[in-house]
C-alpha cells in the first residue's frame, strides 16, 4: 500500500493537480518541481510520485514540501519498473478538475499552465499539449517569448495514429478522462503506456488542442528508455497491434503504417529542428 509522506491540506480543491513520477531522480527532481513553483498560474497541487528510490529522491521532495503545502509525496512501497503505476496512482488521489503531468527530469516554461489554461477556455477542450524541446543542460534552455495570442492547433484520433502530437509532459487533460482510462500498467507497454493512453482518449473527444509553442524541456540523457531507436520501433509497432478501438477493432495492417509514419515523421522533425 502507498504512503501519503506529506501533504498539503485535504480541504484544498485546486483547478489542476500536476503528477510528478519519479524514481532515481535526485540529480534533477529539484529543478523539475520548481519550474512547476514558479508558474505563473498558481492554482496547482503537486503530486511527486516516488517509485520506491534508491537514492535521496524522497528525501529531496519531502525537504521542499515542508516548505511548500502544495506539494504532496507518495511513497510507494515497491518499484514498478515503468511510469505508469505511479501516474495511476497520482491520477487517484489527485484533487482537481485538471490533470498534468510532467516527468522527473523535465522542466516547464514558467507560463506553460496558464497558456494552457487559456486554450481550454477558449477551446472548450477537454485535453491540452504543447511543443517540446530537448537540451541536455539547463544552460541550453531559451525560454520562448509568448505572443498575447499564442497559436493553437487541434489534434484528432486519426492525426494521433499518423504521428502522436502530445508529449506526456506537455498535458493538461481533465481528471475523469484520466480515470476512465488510465496508463496501462502491463510491463510490455513500458515507454509507450503514454502514447497508448493519448491515443485512447481520442476517441473519447472530437479533437484536443495544442499550444504551438515550446512549454516543455525534455531533458536527453544517456540510460533513458527512450534512447534505443530500434527498441522504441519495436514496442511502438507491438502497442498499435494490440490495439483496440471502442468497438473492439483493432487495427490490422494499418498498425505497420502507422509505425512507419510515426518514425519519419520524428526523424523528419528532428532533421527540420536542425537545419532552423
Amino acid at each position: 500500500m502507498s504512503r501519503l509522506v506529506r501533504g498539503g491540506s485535504t480541504n484544498a480543491m485546486p483547478a489542476v493537480s500536476v503528477v510528478v513520477p519519479a524514481y532515481n531522480a535526485a540529480a534533477f527532481i529539484e529543478a523539475t518541481v520548481r519550474s512547476v513553483l514558479i508558474q505563473s498560474w498558481s492554482d496547482f497541487e503537486i503530486i511527486v510520485v516516488d517509485d520506491k528510490s534508491t537514492d535521496d529522491t524522497l528525501a529531496i521532495v519531502e525537504r521542499i514540501a515542508a516548505g511548500d503545502p502544495r506539494v504532496r509525496v507518495l511513497a510507494l512501497p515497491v518499484n514498478h519498473g515503468a511510469p505508469a503505476a505511479p501516474r495511476n496512482f497520482g491520477v487517484k488521489v489527485a484533487r482537481g478538475e485538471w490533470l498534468a503531468f510532467l516527468d522527473a527530469d523535465d522542466l516547464w516554461h514558467p507560463r506553460k499552465l496558464e497558456t494552457q489554461m487559456a486554450a481550454l477556455a477558449k477551446s472548450h477542450a477537454d485535453m491540452c499539449s504543447t511543443r517540446m524541446r530537448d537540451f541536455i543542460t539547463e544552460e541550453d534552455i531559451r525560454t520562448e517569448s509568448l505572443p498575447a495570442e499564442p497559436r493553437i492547433s487541434r489534434v484528432t484520433f486519426t492525426q494521433q495514429l499518423v504521428k502522436y502530437r502530445t508529449p506526456t509532459s506537455s498535458i493538461v487533460i481533465r481528471t475523469e478522462l484520466l480515470r476512465r482510462l488510465p496508463f496501462n500498467e502491463d510491463i510490455s507497454y513500458k515507454a509507450r503506456e503514454d502514447t497508448d493512453c493519448f491515443i485512447r482518449v481520442h476517441e473519447y473527444m472530437p479533437f484536443s488542442v495544442k499550444v504551438m509553442h515550446t512549454l516543455v524541456y525534455y531533458r536527453q540523457q544517456a540510460n533513458q528508455i527512450s534512447g534505443n531507436k530500434l527498441t522504441m520501433v519495436r514496442r511502438h509497432f507491438a502497442m498499435l497491434r494490440k490495439y483496440r478501438s471502442r468497438a473492439g477493432r483493432g487495427l490490422g495492417a494499418m498498425a505497420y503504417v502507422y509505425t512507419t509514419t510515426h518514425f519519419l515523421g520524428a526523424i523528419y522533425l528532428r532533421w527540420m529542428r536542425g537545419i532552423l
